[in-house]
């Protein structure tokens, strides 16, 4: 049962379905989408066996971020920083830990190997609460340890990190749920579901936009904010990612292997021809 536990928190798996499966009923983004939509059983099995890969791979670098904090920031800046009051750290850390989001997200849509791994994430065709979980856990370690490292390595307290941790996994599923949720001028403020959606939508207008994960004021602040009146109409990527688990997980490797092998086979005709 414990070896089940840290493969799969059931408890808040039910709880988050309890709460977020009625508010998609009555405040649908798109009402006509099924809760049993396409890639649900995909998305569960995201959520049932992704979990010890992320929090191992994140703990290891998390760890190496901690260490390499002591070594290279003065204790006393760290005793200064986790001595603040609570409510101030908390506040920090939202801001520091989502100006790493910002820059890591907009390197995996930058670099075309880190987009492979991004792209099992956005091969999703239809958004709710459980499409959250669909995350390549090379995507999630990278962009975890990019968030978290520099706040681990400042001395913030343990409260304020587990704060932002329970506010980030909870913002997250909203984000990705298929709720309307109106917060008029705030929404050039904080990320909505009505923001983020338009970040995985398959409209040309919103490639490469809305990369915040709460704070949506960062895109303004960059110049990559995109939030029209409305609602996408159609979600998705143009690369070919496979449907299953299994496949999902191999593919940015397969994609890079073969990206590698067309290079050497273009250099080899280039060195022949000459």
């Amino acid at each position: 049962m414990d070896a089940l536990s840290y493969l799969f928190d059931w408890k808040t798996f039910l709880l988050l379905g309890a709460i977020f499966v009625p508010l998609e009923h009555l405040f649908g983004m798109h009402p006509e989408q099924k809760h049993l939509r396409r890639g649900w059983m995909l998305d569960l099995i995201y959520a049932t066996f992704n979990g010890a890969i992320i929090k191992i791979g994140s703990m290891l670098l998390i760890y190496a971020g901690i260490v390499a904090g002591r070594l290279m920031i003065p204790e006393f800046v760290r005793a200064a920083v986790g001595s603040q009051p609570y409510w101030i750290q908390v506040i920090e850390v939202l801001v520091i830990a989502d100006i790493g989001f910002y820059l890591i997200h907009r390197a995996f849509h930058t670099f075309p190997a880190l987009w492979k791994f991004h792209a099992v994430h956005h091969s999703i065709e239809e958004l709710d609460w459980l499409a959250a979980n669909r995350v390549h856990p090379i995507d999630q370690i990278l962009t975890k340890a990019g968030s978290l490292i520099p706040c681990f390595a400042l001395g913030f307290s343990e409260a304020a990190l587990v704060t932002y941790a329970v506010i980030y996994q909870w913002h997250a599923i909203l984000l990705h749920s298929n709720v309307t949720v109106r917060i008029g001028p705030l929404r050039w403020l904080l990320a909505s579901p009505d923001f983020h959606h338009w970040h995985h939508s398959d409209h040309r207008e919103a490639y490469n936009k809305n990369y915040a994960g709460q704070l949506s004021f960062l895109d303004v602040l960059f110049g990559t904010a995109h939030m029209p009146d409305g609602q996408p109409t159609k979600y998705g990527c143009s690369d070919n990612v496979p449907e299953t688990y299994g496949k999902q997980l191999l593919y940015p490797f397969r994609q890079i292997l073969l990206r590698r092998r067309r290079r050497t086979s273009k250099a080899d005709i280039l060195s022949t021809g000459s």
